[in-house]
């Protein structure tokens, strides 16, 4: 067990170093007459206030001064306020006790619930990645119930996935939704890391998990927008130590939900900016790939437990060759695009089948039937957007026979990959639909086999299986006929 951080006290002990400089979350300590404190130690402020202010060491100045990053805020902080030095890197709790409750980045409690026990173990959130050979492959699927990424880009339980998109497509709903998907389905362990968004959307998170009772076994860790550069950069850190301590020691699956991991490299560019570093491509931080893959290397599976991340990705500008969004795509097992042209079209899930991808869609993980299918169906959405601008030219009646059929069954696809999701159910109205992955293999294949060639399009769309568009198929032409 780590050492606990030491918390302020109204008679604190005499301080170490003093406050030479603060540039909004950079502050500058003396240790004048004290040993300078390592690199990735934490400090207390000994100030005025009643709120704890910690501070990390990053790099030594000269010989009695280090450079430290606030991980909260510093508004009111002045020179010559006195310093402690704990020597031991910042901890948080962990284990059953934080269960259900909403925590920040130095793991102070934040949801107005009672305070943890005090035999609460603690861990620093600075760890070394599994060994290698320690670690497992992931080649089981994780079946989330949603039809498009089941079918074309499946989850590997214990891997590694992304959810890339612009502002407004759905990233956050879709991980609310995985969130439910795990709770209801797997009966497992979630730790959610909201990285530098809004207030609002932490507090419906929480609302909307307090109402479902997914909320005893869930953990969220929040560094939300508002607060500084500090807290958002080292807030995944304490998400990913609380699910390695379920994984370590209690050896037990842990589903590590982060929202939004672009937003902990925009933190690690505000702070490279105060510190004074040059930038790098595009203005980002010169260790933007080195701080992305320390992260996510600590996302590994173990013999008997596994960490499996679902990582939701801002996409600037809709530009998806920035030097953020490649850096984070090179680590992922399943790559999931979301397309703003979908979601203008209200296809949701706005998830673009063409340009999401899985290592895991293999023949010898998913087995020949599922992959053959996948095959098919990506080769005629394909077919039909070659064809969009000779539709929207002169009409589908001057194509082919083969193109029109092409058209016509992957029109029926393309809606039946859409479907209501049980955490838009109170704003559509519209039940949410979670389906297994061989009710979408089977709806899939009829459609594309041309069962569904002589119904409207309406039917399949918005719907769970194919029965659902069956049964609103036949309600149609009850309604239709006279």
């Amino acid at each position: 067990m780590e050492t606990p951080l030491p918390q302020a006290s109204p008679t604190p002990k005499t301080p170490d170093g003093i406050v030479i400089a603060v540039r909004g979350a950079v502050v500058d300590v003396s240790f004048a007459d004290a040993e300078l404190p390592a690199i990735d130690t934490a400090l207390i402020v000994d100030w005025d206030r009643p709120e704890t202010l910690v501070l990390e060491v990053h790099s030594h100045v000269d010989p009695q001064t280090v450079r430290a990053i606030a991980l909260q805020a510093t508004m009111g902080l002045a020179r010559q306020t006195g310093v402690r030095a704990t020597r031991v890197p910042v901890t948080v709790p962990v284990g059953d006790a934080v269960l259900g409750r909403l925590l920040d980045v130095v793991g102070t409690v934040r949801d107005n619930g009672p305070a943890l026990p005090d035999d609460t173990p603690r861990r620093s959130i600075h760890q070394k990645p599994p060994a290698l050979e320690d670690e497992t492959s992931a080649t089981d699927i994780f079946e989330t119930g949603i039809k498009v990424i089941d079918l074309l880009a499946p989850l590997a339980q214990g891997g590694k996935a992304a959810m890339f998109g612009g502002a407004g497509v759905g990233k956050t709903v879709l991980v609310m939704e995985l969130i439910h998907a795990m709770g209801a389905k797997y009966q497992g362990l979630s730790v959610f890391a909201g990285v530098g968004e809004r207030s609002r959307e932490g507090h419906e998170l929480l609302t909307d998990m307090q109402s479902s009772g997914v909320l005893e076994r869930t953990v969220l860790v929040y560094g939300q927008m508002n607060e500084p550069p500090g807290a958002r950069w080292r807030v995944p850190l304490t998400a990913l130590t609380i699910a390695e301590y379920f994984r370590d020691e209690k050896h037990q699956n842990v589903l590590l939900l982060m929202d939004n991991v672009f937003r902990f490299v925009q933190a690690g560019s505000e702070l490279s900016s105060l510190l004074g570093r040059l930038p790098s491509r595009v203005g980002y931080q010169s260790t933007l790939a080195s701080e992305v893959a320390a992260l996510e290397e600590r996302i590994a599976s173990v013999p008997g437990a596994s960490v499996t991340a679902i990582q939701a990705v801002y996409v600037p500008a809709d530009d998806f060759t920035d030097p953020a969004v490649t850096a984070i795509s090179s680590h992922m097992d399943s790559i999931i695009m979301l397309s703003r042209k979908l979601a203008a079209e209200a296809f949701y899930p706005a998830i673009d089948p063409l340009a999401s991808s899985s290592v895991l869609l293999d023949p010898l993980v998913v087995g020949e039937d599922h992959y053959a299918l996948a095959e098919r169906a990506r080769e005629a959405l394909a077919r039909f957007e070659e064809l969009r601008d000779i539709i929207a030219l002169l009409g589908v009646e001057e194509l082919g026979a083969d193109d029109r059929l092409i058209v016509k069954r992957a029109r029926r696809l393309q809606r039946f990959l859409s479907q209501p999701f049980v955490v838009t159910e109170a704003f559509t109205g519209t039940p949410g639909e979670s389906v297994s992955r061989a009710d979408t293999l089977a709806g899939c294949k009829a459609i594309l086999d041309g069962e569904a060639d002589d119904w409207a399009e309406s039917s399949l769309y918005m719907v769970g299986t194919l029965n659902q568009a069956r049964a609103k198929e036949a309600a149609s032409q009850k309604v239709a006929k006279p």
